[in-house]
């Protein structure tokens, strides 16, 4: 862990100090206010319908968040982390001893200066002689299983995306469970459990500021065209795949993709047949490092791209339209375009699953508009509340977290204002529209499986449009259930080319065309593939079909046709 990251602990004084304020309002000044005077009858009203099994289960729940048991399970957690990880993993066990004590003692801190008594009601468990404000039993519930959700979320990617998305929600349905709980049994009003909740939220975010997130990565100064030890080529299986024997480029992200996981690319390469590499690392101002120069100037018959959507769209940029294929080595926040092209979520299986199998083209989207240069994208290109939210993400936090960096930072920009636009499609009539995003998608689908445009698909010939435009709460709950009810099977069918039409109330509206102009009439920040381009008022985007060629595992397919050749094989993602 990084010293230079530990100054951040000092926030807990500050948290308690905020903490204790809001403690002395709410029994001072405040006391005598709606909602305040409101919650001793939501206490009454829970204590008047208890009974049940809501009784037991909430007796449980408050022994699992007890003061013994949270000891014991932190101690047990922090034991199996080193003992599994041999050790590799001690930061994440201090991360997750440090998270519950932090959490007591701003706790403890505030309790002695803040004093309510506890509710009005029959307490089914014993008072502790602590203030209702806050709830301990909350907030070490939130540091402890928070924790460990965060600890799921950062080393278990490799797992399938069910499983740990499963995990995590568990995890982190405890402590609102026992946030319920205490209200329940009388020992605590709704503002103590809020109150717990925030103590403890708020605990996480600065302990996984100080120890969890890495120091910054020494800058690589990687030489660019750096040649490595050729070694003796193995057999090749026969597939549609550049030649052996010719020179690979691999275009790596010095963050994405650490030493480990370079040297087991290396020794795939090597494995596949590709024993004259060339290495080059990406930097901010060469997203792409030295692949132009390195591809123009030798015979280079593959380039394998270890980074995100970011860089693979760089490096696609470069060598669309050319007879140079691409693999994938998918180690940034989203990978959209790999999870697309249902390539594996480790990166190395991803690399040996693609050099395996066939190469394909697929389209890519050239773009351009006011102080953007013509640019091209493999996934999406999207103007508004997407734009933003990209734009703010923290790329410490990115690091750690992953894509559920951008949820944290879309919350932010939930209330963002309205844009007005106009879009025209294929030269037709212009429509002028207002929404709070516009997506242009030659894929369609999101993390987790959510089909944003399900009818995108990367062989289409075709783009994708949609605009967002809820209007407030019913508004994106009417989204987020349409969009939900298209991952159920049988639902993500396609329609015809043309136009969509509007759905979920007006909350979503789609469009296809091949070539797509939107003017705004304010500037909107913009994005391609994830990375923010800029602000502006138009937006122009054209599909290039067939542009790319990329290395995919082999498909089973129920009925051959040998007269067509593999490169040009209709590609579908849904399989």
């Amino acid at each position: 862990m990084s010293a230079g990251r530990l100054p951040v602990l000092l926030l807990l004084p500050v948290q308690a100090a905020l903490l204790m304020g809001v403690g002395l309002l709410v029994t001072g000044p405040l006391a005598d206010l709606w909602p305040l005077v409101a919650e001793d009858g939501v206490n009454r009203v829970l204590a008047a319908h208890r009974g049940g099994p809501a009784t037991p289960f909430s007796e449980w729940l408050s022994l699992l968040a007890g003061t013994q048991s949270v000891i014991s399970l932190t101690l047990l957690a922090v034991v199996a982390l080193v003992a599994v990880s041999r050790g590799r993993w001690l930061r994440e066990a201090v991360f997750l001893a440090v998270a519950v004590a932090a959490q007591s003692a701003v706790f403890l801190l505030v309790t002695l200066v803040v004093e309510r008594p506890r509710p009005g009601v029959a307490h089914l468990d014993a008072a502790p002689p602590t203030s209702s404000f806050p709830s301990g039993h909350v907030g070490a519930s939130v540091a402890l299983f928070g924790g460990l959700a965060i600890l799921v979320a950062v080393r278990l990617r490799g797992t399938r995306r069910w499983v740990r998305y499963a995990v995590i929600a568990v995890l982190l349905l405890i402590p609102v469970a026992v946030a319920f709980s205490r209200v329940y049994r009388g020992m605590h009003h709704p503002s103590d459990v809020v109150a717990g909740l925030l103590n403890g939220a708020c605990t996480l975010l600065v302990v996984t500021h100080a120890l969890l997130l890495p120091a910054r990565a020494r800058a690589v100064s990687a030489v660019h065209g750096e040649r490595l030890p050729s070694a003796r080529a193995t057999g090749d299986d026969g597939a549609d795949r550049p030649a052996e024997g010719r020179r690979v480029v691999v275009v790596r992200h010095p963050y994405g993709c650490g030493a480990e996981l370079a040297e087991r690319v290396r020794v795939i390469l090597r494995r596949h047949g590709y024993a004259d590499q060339v290495w080059t690392a990406t930097s901010t101002e060469e997203p792409a490092g030295a692949l132009a120069p390195l591809v123009a100037g030798a015979d280079t018959g593959l380039v394998v791209v270890c980074g995100g959507d970011g860089t693979v769209r760089a490096c696609a940029d470069v060598v669309s339209g050319t007879d140079t294929a691409l693999a994938v080595v998918p180690c940034g926040t989203g990978n959209l375009l790999a999870r697309n092209l249902r390539l594996p979520s480790d990166p190395a299986a991803a690399l040996e699953a693609a050099l395996s199998g066939e190469t394909v083209r697929i389209d890519v989207g050239r773009v351009r508009g006011d102080g953007l240069e013509p640019a091209r994208f493999t996934v999406m290109a999207g103007a508004g509340f997407d734009a933003a939210m990209v734009g703010d993400a923290s790329e410490r936090v990115k690091e750690r977290l992953g894509w559920a960096a951008y949820v944290l930072s879309a919350v932010r920009h939930l209330g963002d204002p309205r844009m007005r636009l106009s879009i025209r499609l294929d030269g037709g009539p212009v429509r002028e529209r207002r929404a709070r995003m516009v997506v242009i998608g030659n894929v369609g689908t999101l993390q987790g499986g959510l089909p944003l445009l399900p009818d995108a698909r990367p062989d289409s010939g075709r783009l994708e449009v949609v605009l967002l435009d809820p209007r407030g709460a019913r508004g994106w709950l009417a989204a987020a259930g349409h969009l939900g009810s298209r991952m159920l099977p049988g639902r993500a069918t396609r329609t015809p080319g043309g136009a969509r039409g509007a759905v979920a109330g007006g909350a979503l509206e789609y469009f296809s065309a091949v070539h797509v102009d939107i003017s705004f009439a304010k500037p909107q920040p913009r994005e391609l593939d994830g990375d923010v381009v800029g602000a502006g008022t138009r937006l122009t985007a054209e599909v290039e079909p067939g542009a790319l060629r990329i290395c995919l595992p082999p498909r089973p397919r129920a009925v051959e046709a040998p007269t067509a050749p593999v490169e040009h094989a209709p590609f579908t993602v849904g399989g």
